[in-house]
């Protein structure tokens, strides 16, 4: 029986101009050392973002195969990126619509037997390496030269800094399941005095079956972990969430929908592609109610808001109150609706019906005439929330902003399916509140509350 080898891919792409002059890096990594096995990166020529990046991924994995050519179905490949796109859709949880990824993906796909690669997201702090070679890349292109290996200094983080066996797998956006699950078993072994799980677990999530007692599956049903804590002696004192450490105070994110415009009641569709229209009496009557709310609640610390119209007059009337001032978040934006912009739902119908049926059918699909779709939205999102929560550890900050980013910030630290987001209800000037702890995990503690406007 062949010794299974395991290694772990971390790739990278970038595209200066998106699309622009593009390029990618790609290191292969010794778990137990984290020692650098392999590096590769190359200048593409003009690429999308998503291009570079599955083409990091593709060279990645051809260099963890070429490293062990006789391994077959033993090698195991963890893959490590800080794209949200290429690790959903190559795990199979996102489907893959845009004509220019479909033939990436298939070739990712057919390098190493499927059940031989897992797929983990990790911010980009944590990629690096791979940033670096694939900026060194397109360095070299810039300078009309090719990337040599001899020549790189990608490598500039002391193996010791990146050993995946130390017991610390804090990975992913905070309020991602199984990132929050692996942080949660991290803090309660800790605290039993127990070893957390070695680096061969990232290997078997995929492969070995949940055990009775484990950990909650995520959404596509595979066990987010086959080695569940170890079970108490008879008599011994249950430990308990009580005992696990103190992970401080949350970043508190608040979010509250804008006031009404005309289009609100009128359930027309309303995005950053449209007229931008102004609050109306009713929504500047609204705004004055949270600003009273949050007032009297004296706990925002910081006002954060969408660009667009109605979500800064709605933000200046709470941040008038509270002597606060205003920042703005282009990522805050509501979806560009495309061609849909200021029709209902049923003039959408009767004109675009096909393509609305794809829509509500696939968070991949487009609004009619190049707007935006729910998955791209869920990326702006992510990549948000990720760089908010860093930026306010320990604080509340007020997010005013729109429908569909308020619904993806609850679906995502749900661990939802982006249906999900056609199953809540989000009142004009509701609140909605996740905190986001120290450990990964979110809370949702507060959807669509309207008792202020009362």
């Amino acid at each position: 029986m062949s010794v299974a080898r395991q290694v772990v891919v971390e790739a990278d792409g970038g595209s200066r101009g998106n699309p622009g002059p593009a390029g990618y890096g790609a290191v292969v990594i010794d778990p137990a050392t984290g020692e650098p096995l392999a590096e590769t990166a190359e200048y593409i020529g003009v690429a999308t973002n998503n291009v570079a990046e599955y083409r990091g991924l593709i060279a990645g994995l051809t260099a963890a195969k070429a490293l062990f050519p006789d391994a077959g179905e033993a090698l195991r490949v963890h893959v490590r990126m800080d794209s949200k796109l290429v690790v959903e859709q190559m795990s199979g949880r996102w489907k893959i619509k845009h004509p220019d990824m479909k033939p990436l993906a298939a070739r990712a796909a057919a390098i190493l037997p499927p059940s031989s690669v897992t797929y983990e997201w990790i911010p980009r702090a944590q990629n690096k390496h791979a940033d670096r070679l694939a900026n060194e890349a397109m360095d070299a292109g810039r300078d009309g030269r090719q990337w040599e290996a001899s020549a790189s200094t990608a490598a500039l983080d002391p193996p010791s800094a990146r050993t995946l066996g130390t017991p610390s797998p804090v990975q992913g956006p905070p309020g991602d399941q199984a990132a929050g699950a692996a942080r949660a078993r991290t803090a309660l072994a800790a605290a039993r005095g127990t070893a957390a799980p070695a680096a061969d677990a990232l290997f078997s999530l995929a492969e070995e079956p949940a055990e009775s007692g484990g950990e909650p599956t995520e959404s596509g049903g595979e066990p987010t972990d086959a080695h569940p804590a170890p079970q108490q002696s008879a008599g011994a004192p249950q430990t308990g969430w009580g005992a696990a450490p103190d992970l401080g105070a949350p970043a508190t994110l608040v979010l509250l929908r804008h006031g009404e415009t005309a289009l609100t009641p009128e359930k027309r569709f309303s995005g950053s592609g449209g007229t931008d229209p102004e609050l109306s009496a009713v929504g500047r009557g609204q705004a004055e109610r949270a600003a009273e709310h949050f007032a009297a609640l004296g706990t925002v610390q910081e006002i954060v808001s969408s660009p667009l119209r109605r979500c800064r007059e709605t933000a200046v009337a709470v941040a008038a109150r509270l002597g606060l001032d205003v920042r703005i978040d282009e990522s805050l934006r509501e979806t560009d609706f495309g061609a849909w912009e200021g029709l209902t739902f049923g003039e959408v119908r009767e004109r675009y019906g096909d393509n609305l049926t794809a829509w509500l059918a696939s968070p991949d699909t487009a609004p009619t005439g190049g707007g935006e779709s729910f998955a791209e939205v869920a990326e702006r999102i992510a990549a948000a929330r990720d760089r908010l929560v860093a930026r306010y550890a320990g604080r509340t900050v007020l997010l005013v902003t729109h429908v569909t980013p308020i619904k993806t910030f609850v679906r995502l630290a749900l661990g939802a399916p982006p249906e999900a987001l056609f199953r809540m209800e989000l009142s004009a000037a509701s609140i909605s509140t996740v905190a986001y702890y120290g450990d990964g995990n979110a809370s949702v503690r507060l959807l669509n509350d309207t008792s202020h406007l009362r």
